[in-house]
């Protein structure tokens, strides 16, 4: 699956009905705020969740922000893997 980045949202498949999604709204010059994050039923368990959470990590460290994980499942990624603190706005 090819995670695809589209205004202020990371995506799988087509971007007016993607079948996974994480979404960010821009918050100040260098915070970005994670608020949702959905896979579809046909791609749950296929880690796409994850390969999202770690989309939106590498766009935060190529942009110079960090992110506040106010979507559950992306704060759960952020406790879970220690390489996403650096950009963990806190």
């Amino acid at each position: 699956m090819e995670i695809q980045h589209k205004d202020n949202l990371f995506y799988v498949g087509d971007v007016t009905r993607p079948k996974a999604e994480l979404h960010y709204v821009p918050t100040g010059p260098d915070k970005l705020i994670v608020d949702h994050t959905r896979v579809g039923d046909e791609l749950r368990g296929q880690g796409i969740g994850e390969q999202l959470v770690s989309a939106v990590v590498e766009y935060a460290r190529k942009e110079g922000k960090t992110i506040i994980p106010l979507c559950p499942f992306t704060k759960n990624q952020f406790e879970r893997h220690e390489s996403y603190y650096d950009v963990w706005a806190k």
